[in-house]
């Protein structure tokens, strides 16, 4: 014996009969002929083979058979509106892809990034992170935070965090020194070494401009990484003294997880840009308008 299959598409009109009560109702509302909706219920009766609905002079209620079967049928639209509502909304909705270096993204971005969401909820920002910025940076992203001079980003771009570095170190450290300044002439230090030129303040520069000659190497000698946010766990962990950022690490310094150990030294041509092409897009502007807002209210130390 052969059946006819349920057509799923008969599931929508039956939900939106049981919604109205009358066959005529539903017509209306799905912009059908009543003519055309009796037949398509007599067809969804025939699949199943047992009567979903009681005719009654004035409109229609569910046999236990209809309500069984309202019982999946509204589930399954409802999901179904859902799921397609969400594809819409992934579609439409506009997202930014923001390059940077893993220490911008993960020191000073990330943790700003829940206020971000709450400010401007109508678009996303992906997030690409490199070691160093490339100069096509533009073909993987609409807008760039980058670290550099203002011969290199002065033209193209808006300085938001000049550069301004203060030797940190965790409390532990300190307190582990008979002094309560640590001698940054003796101290173990944790150094930054990538395998290009740094474009930053390193030890060397610094003491250089601190005039202080370092003394003997310090027992157990230095440490170096290549990842800035490597160093500054390096730090918090009590490794050593590491040059900090201010920008970077003002929250760390603030809650008294790091502890600034040495005069500052800043160089007012270099530091954090941010890069974004001319354009018509508004959530752009708005990104680089919220990027130098935040930069501008970091407490100084």
């Amino acid at each position: 014996m052969s059946h006819l299959p349920v057509d799923i598409g008969w599931m929508r009109l039956f939900v939106e009969i049981a919604r109205e009560g009358s066959l005529s109702a539903a017509a209306r509302v799905q912009g059908l002929s009543q003519p055309a909706v009796s037949y398509q219920i007599r067809q969804l009766e025939a699949s199943f083979g047992r009567p979903l609905l009681h005719r009654q002079h004035r409109g229609v209620s569910l046999t236990e058979e209809g309500k069984r079967l309202l019982a999946i049928a509204e589930k399954t639209v409802s999901d179904v509106d859902a799921l397609a509502e969400d594809l819409r909304a992934e579609v439409k909705r506009p997202a930014l892809r923001l390059c940077t270096d893993y220490a911008f993204a993960t020191l000073w971005l990330i943790p700003r990034m829940h206020s971000f969401r709450q400010l401007y909820p109508d678009f996303d920002i992906q997030i690409v992170s490199t070691q160093r910025l490339e100069s096509d940076w533009a073909e993987e992203a609409e807008i760039a935070v980058a670290f550099g001079s203002r011969a290199q980003f002065g033209h193209a771009g808006e300085m938001i965090m000049p550069e301004r570095v203060v030797p940190v170190c965790s409390q532990a450290f300190l307190q582990a020194e008979e002094t309560s300044l640590l001698s940054l002439s003796r101290a173990p230090l944790i150094h930054l070494d990538t395998a290009l030129s740094s474009p930053w303040f390193d030890w060397a520069s610094y003491f250089a401009a601190m005039e202080i000659r370092r003394e003997a190497e310090p027992l157990g000698g230095d440490v170096s990484f290549n990842n800035y946010a490597m160093v500054v766990q390096a730090a918090l962990g009590g490794q050593g003294m590491a040059l900090g950022w201010l920008g970077l690490v003002d929250s760390m310094a603030a809650s008294g997880m790091l502890v600034t150990a040495g005069p500052e030294l800043s160089d007012m041509d270099r530091g954090y840009w941010v890069l974004a092409p001319r354009s018509q897009d508004r959530n752009i502007d708005r990104l680089t308008e919220w990027l130098k807002t935040e930069a501008a209210a970091s407490p100084p130390l």
